[in-house]
């Protein structure tokens, strides 16, 4: 290999680590699960809020506002999502130096909705968010699960990109870097990912066919893509443009928020 070459590959892959870490942080940071934070001003006091939208079944949601004048209240409204509830009413409490309330737990995949009223001492109030907060209740999945359901997506994410760019300046590993992806990201979404879903959520799929989760739906797309472009690599040499399409599949995927349209309980129907 040329000076050039290998110049070329380390250009490439990191690259491929920019672009897949760009892509995380832009997941996590706008995917349903990611706690709302952020502070406002209120009363002439600057108020900081963190609002959790994922918690473990087994454990109540803390939600924390901090502020420094002792003089300002709060209180969350709240009740279980797709419920017939009635909205309650709870008060925060001072603990800490900050103010404190906790959500009951739920069951896997229950959701509760909330929003948090400030008072003043003269009863001002205003609330903190335009839209109520939805928060989802989910199973402790192990360690030994999770962590390589991590890594392996991860790796497929960065296979894809670097992959994509191995088509695209005709690099003789393209065809080896598509086994690779194709392989990762089978290890990471189809083989682990349920099984992280089934501790969570209590269900291995909820994909098509049998529900519309777009983090089921969309691992099968981009599995689908690779596997497409492994074929048509094989079946021509010419065939490049199957796996930059695959790579931008897999990176559009990638960027769908993390759990929308997830697993949730219906508690009308629970109700009936």
């Amino acid at each position: 290999m040329s000076n050039n070459t290998k110049q070329q590959a380390t250009l490439l892959w990191v690259l491929a680590v920019i672009v897949t870490l760009s892509s995380v942080v832009y997941q996590r940071k706008t995917g349903p699960t990611y706690p709302v934070t952020g502070e406002l001003e209120f009363n002439g006091e600057i108020v900081s809020y963190h609002f959790p939208r994922s918690q473990n079944t087994g454990e109540n949601a803390e939600i924390v506002l901090t502020s420094n004048d002792p003089s300002i209240s709060a209180e969350v409204t709240w009740k279980r999502f797709k419920s017939h509830d009635q909205w309650q009413k709870m008060p925060f409490t001072a603990m800490d130096g900050a103010l404190k309330a906790e959500l009951p737990s739920q069951p896997p995949a229950g959701k509760i909705t909330y929003g948090v009223t400030l008072i003043s001492a003269s009863g001002e109030t205003i609330g903190i968010t335009e839209e109520a907060i939805i928060i989802r209740f989910k199973g402790a999945v192990p360690a030994h699960i999770l962590i390589p359901h991590i890594l392996f997506m991860f790796s497929a994410m960065l296979m894809a990109t670097r992959t994509g760019l191995a088509a695209y300046v005709e690099s003789p590993f393209a065809l080896r870097y598509t086994l690779l992806t194709g392989l990762f990201l089978m290890m990471g979404g189809l083989v682990l990912g349920p099984i992280v879903q089934k501790y969570a959520f209590d269900a291995y799929w909820t994909g098509w066919p049998w529900g519309h989760d777009l983090t089921d739906n969309k691992t099968a797309v981009a599995f689908l893509a690779w596997v497409a472009a492994y074929w048509r690599h094989r079946k021509t040499e010419n065939a490049k443009v199957w796996i930059i399409a695959a790579a931008f599949i897999t990176l559009a995927v990638y960027l769908i928020p993390h759990s929308a349209l997830g697993s949730e309980l219906d508690y009308t129907q629970m109700e009936q």
